[in-house]
């Protein structure tokens, strides 16, 4: 475990970092993580935070929350928790995002820059294998990266150096108490065939063989960060306002097309991103490439691909979606979230903002944004153009007609709920006698 405590002084900066936060579910790799963790914070003044997510799946889920809320309260840790709850039905994807939500509450409550998961070498080998034999971009069989930057914070994970077996002798000598997960055992998981089957093949041949994936990885990593910014620097020149100039794309190279292509299509579905295939990036590539003008083709969600003279452009089909509302308590928005007036929060995000009706004009209104809307964003001198947000928060063109804008009587935009406070909202320990919440 050596190589863990190099990563922590080489990457992890202490002195500027009042907190640590770190994902804990109890199982031996995040009580190894922790133990570690715990190690090298001892000479600071640095807390560590420890996020325990009831995933709410397994009868043992409950024994789990307690096991781990009890080992901080004998250690004298942070404990934060949050129990998922799934509208529709139980997916990776959502669980997923369910969890990361809730990490960056935590992660915004206590200022912290860094988020510590335990993932390991093992969990490296099977993510990249299982990518390969499903079929994967170059991106997907990199694998798991030993540190991922997010828009605040960093995603962190020294155990990429240790193996499974490595964890299990780390705890079993220094002692740690942590829980099994019983669905590790399940072979209904296709991790845990991989797990069971082709780990032992690949140790056998070489004991450190995840040391050479970790390799593999950051070289994949490095030539796709060398991509990146390529790519990067000539789509800022092709598309340009939501609009892609396909005669300039023409003249790239083909690799070059499709991966500004990829990228185009990213930025208008974002998480709807799934629905496009391959069949569909190919059928947009051709449907450039043939040489004809003025015609249209039909895509997902809606939306209309129109070819004009030199210009591509996704529209969005459905109906205008132009709303103007007063804010009385309840108001249900078109993009079907809601907006609030609530007489108490706790929350401090950009999902909540407190307001003295002094310095405003009454009463207030929810609309849609409009182009050309600019804001005075809280702690900033000078305006703001919305749509810059919008890029810069990386929200996708069919979500930005919709997205809800709080003004008063005479217009000046006061809020941009989910995203960003103006000059006008209140510390929570100010004077204010409005409260919006934006759910």
């Amino acid at each position: 475990m050596n190589e863990v405590y190099s990563f922590f002084k080489e990457n992890i900066d202490l002195e500027n970092n009042s907190y640590l936060v770190i994902g804990v579910s109890g199982g031996a790799d995040s009580m190894a993580l922790l133990q570690m963790l715990k190690n090298y914070c001892q000479n600071s003044s640095c807390q560590i935070v420890c996020v325990h997510i009831h995933h709410n799946l397994r009868k043992e889920s409950d024994s789990e929350q307690i096991f781990v809320k009890k080992y901080c309260e004998e250690n004298h840790l942070l404990f934060e928790t949050t129990k998922l709850i799934y509208e529709d039905k139980f997916t990776e994807s959502i669980a997923r995002e369910k969890r990361y939500q809730f990490f960056e509450h935590i992660l915004e409550k206590y200022q912290s820059s860094y988020l510590f998961t335990a993932h390991h070498g093992d969990d490296l080998i099977e993510t990249m294998m299982m990518r390969i034999v499903r079929g994967s971009s170059l991106k997907g069989i990199s694998g798991i990266s030993k540190s991922s930057k997010r828009s605040f914070y960093t995603i962190v994970r020294p155990l990429l150096y240790a193996t499974k077996e490595d964890i299990y002798q780390y705890v079993k000598d220094n002692h740690i108490p942590f829980v099994e997960d019983s669905s590790n055992q399940d072979n209904h998981y296709t991790r845990n065939r991989y797990r069971k089957n082709l780990l032992p093949f690949l140790k056998a041949e070489n004991k450190k063989v995840h040391l050479k994936f970790l390799e593999c990885s950051e070289e994949l990593q490095e030539v796709l960060n060398y991509i990146e910014k390529v790519v990067e620097k000539k789509y800022n020149q092709i598309v340009i306002d939501g609009k892609l100039n396909w005669i300039a794309l023409l003249k790239e190279e083909e690799f070059l097309q499709k991966e500004i292509l990829k990228r185009y299509l990213f930025q208008i579905y974002q998480e709807n991103i799934m629905k496009i295939t391959k069949n569909h990036l190919y059928i947009l590539w051709n449907f450039i490439k043939d040489g004809v003008v003025n015609t249209s083709l039909d895509f997902p969600d809606n939306y209309k691909v129109i070819k004009g003279y030199n210009e591509i452009l996704f529209e969005n089909q459905e109906e205008n979606n132009s709303y103007q509302y007063p804010i009385e308590k309840v108001v249900e928005l078109p993009n079907t979230h809601r907006l609030e007036m609530v007489k108490e929060s706790d929350d401090t995000s950009n999902f909540v903002t407190y307001l003295d009706s002094s310095m405003l004009s009454l009463p207030l209104f929810v609309r849609n944004y409009c182009s050309g809307d600019k804001m005075t964003i809280k702690n900033m001198q000078g305006h703001k153009k919305i749509g810059d947000i919008f890029t810069n928060e990386k929200i996708p063109l069919l979500e930005r007609n919709t997205w809800p804008v709080v003004v008063d009587n005479s217009g000046q935009i006061i809020w941009l709920p989910g995203l960003k406070k103006s000059q006008f909202d209140r510390k929570k320990t100010g004077i204010y006698d409005i409260i919006l919440k934006y759910y």
